[in-house]
């Protein structure tokens, strides 16, 4: 019984720190896209889509937006998924792979096509792992 109610604190003390973790992340990985798409600028990679510039600024706003909407997925699944993590995990490779598809599409040179995808990975590589370490098996 003792190690039921110490796995139920756990459990419990990774959701209460999940909210916390999963906006720290989102602040990170948003300095960090800002960080990758000055320096693929600065580097001589247009940051032009359809002809109009992508603020750097606009890389970091939407990836916090992007985050905290993976954040709500991941306390929505500590909620009700059977394994919260595994499940997390998987659906945010999914939309990952997902969100390349308007990079591809996009009307901008290729190398500002491989910057914004390599945006994406960066976010992710951030904000998924630090999400999912606080989530139960």
């Amino acid at each position: 019984m003792t190690t039921t109610l110490n796995t139920a604190r756990i459990t419990t003390s990774r959701f209460a720190t999940l909210p916390v973790t999963g906006v720290a992340a989102a602040a990170v990985a948003s300095v960090a896209t800002m960080t990758v798409a000055a320096a693929g600028h600065a580097a001589g990679i247009s940051l032009d889509m359809a002809g109009a510039p992508i603020p750097v600024t606009g890389f970091g706003v939407l990836t916090a937006g992007f985050s905290l909407i993976g954040l709500v997925i991941a306390v929505a699944l500590a909620r009700w998924a059977r394994h919260p993590r595994r499940a997390f995990v998987r659906t945010t490779v999914a939309l990952l792979a997902l969100s390349f598809v308007p990079d591809i599409l996009a009307d901008a040179a290729p190398a500002t096509k491989a910057l914004l995808m390599l945006t994406h990975l960066v976010a992710a590589a951030i904000v998924v792992p630090a999400i999912a370490r606080r989530l139960a098996g």
